[in-house]
C-alpha cells in the first residue's frame, strides 16, 4: 500500500470513528508534522485554510490536538496512544448509547407470533459467526454442531462452547474430517465428538457447486446452515439460512434428516 493509499485509508477510518472529512485531513496531517500552523496544515491536508481553524477548534475540544499560544498558534496532535484511546472511548460511547436506544425502542407485536415460520438469511462469515454464537449461548436443551470447513473453527467457538457445558446442555459435535473432529476433540474434551456420516447432505466435493460449511441445530427448534461456493477462488463468502419455530417445516424435515445420523440422538418429532 502507497503513502497515498494509507493516508486516503487512515482518513475514511477517521470518518467511520465519527470525525468530519476536513478534521481528519487535519489530523493525519499533523500526524506528519512535530507541530504545524494552521498554513502548514492546509498545505498539507489540502483543506482551505479557513477551514482549518474550525477543525482544529473541533480536534481541541476532543482532546486530539494541543495548541501553543504563539504567533502564530502552532499546533500539534496528541500521541498515538492516547489518541486511540479517546477514539475507542468515543466509538464504544456511541455503541452503548445505541443499545440503550434499541433496547428501549417499542416493538409491535401480534397474537400470531407464535405461528410465524421464521427463515431468514445471513451473509458473510463475522455476521455467521456471531449468529452461531449467539445460538449456542442461548441453547438450554441441546446443542448440535456439524463442522464441514475447518475455517468454522475458531478460539470464540471452542470458548462459547466450553462455556456453555457450564449450563449442563446436551452437547454434540460433528466433524466431517479427522482432523476437525481431532481437533474439537482436543479443545472440547468434555462434548461429545463423532465423524459425521452424512455425505448425502455435503455430497461429493468434486461435484459440489455449493459446499456446506456448518449445520447448527439448538434446541429441536432452531437451525442454521452456512454454505459457500467452493470454485469461486479466494473470495468465498460464506452464506447461510437460520430458521426458528417448532412447527417450521424446514426445521422439523431437517431436524430429522440431521438427528437421523445420530445414533445417540432420538428425535421426540418422529
Amino acid at each position: 500500500m502507497t503513502q497515498n493509499e494509507t493516508t486516503t485509508e487512515a482518513i475514511s477510518l477517521l470518518q467511520d470513528l465519527g470525525l468530519q472529512e476536513y478534521e481528519a485531513r487535519c489530523f493525519i496531517a499533523l500526524n506528519k508534522l512535530p507541530m504545524g500552523t494552521a498554513k502548514e496544515i492546509h498545505e498539507i491536508s489540502d483543506v482551505p485554510r479557513t477551514r482549518v481553524y474550525d477543525a482544529i477548534r473541533v480536534l481541541e475540544s476532543q482532546g486530539l490536538v494541543e495548541v501553543q499560544h504563539s504567533s502564530p498558534q502552532q499546533y500539534r496532535a496528541v500521541n498515538i496512544t492516547e489518541a486511540t484511546q479517546i477514539l475507542r472511548q468515543k466509538y464504544n460511547e456511541r455503541i452503548d448509547t445505541l443499545e440503550t436506544y434499541l433496547e428501549n425502542t417499542d416493538v409491535e407485536t401480534s397474537d400470531d407470533d407464535d405461528q410465524v415460520q421464521e427463515i431468514w438469511s445471513l451473509t458473510g462469515h463475522e455476521a455467521i459467526e456471531s449468529r452461531t454464537l449467539q445460538l449456542i449461548d442461548e441453547a438450554e436443551t441441546e446443542i448440535v454442531l456439524l463442522v464441514v470447513d475447518e475455517s468454522v473453527l475458531s478460539e470464540a467457538l471452542h470458548a462459547h462452547i466450553e462455556q456453555a457445558t457450564t449450563r449442563e446442555p446436551s452437547i454434540v459435535l460433528g466433524g466431517k474430517t479427522d482432523a476437525i473432529t481431532d481437533a474439537l476433540e482436543t479443545q472440547l474434551p468434555s462434548s461429545r465428538v463423532f465423524e459425521t456420516g452424512l455425505e448425502w447432505l455435503t455430497g461429493p466435493e468434486q461435484d459440489s457447486e455449493v459446499a456446506i460449511s456448518r449445520i447448527l441445530l439448538v434446541d429441536r427448534e432452531t437451525l442454521l446452515i452456512g454454505s459457500y461456493y467452493p470454485n469461486s477462488g479466494t473470495d468465498r463468502q460464506e452464506q447461510a439460512v437460520f430458521a426458528k419455530g417448532l412447527q417450521n417445516g424446514v426445521v422439523v424435515l431437517l431436524r430429522r434428516l440431521v438427528t437421523a445420523g445420530l445414533a445417540t440422538i432420538e428425535d421426540p418429532g418422529k
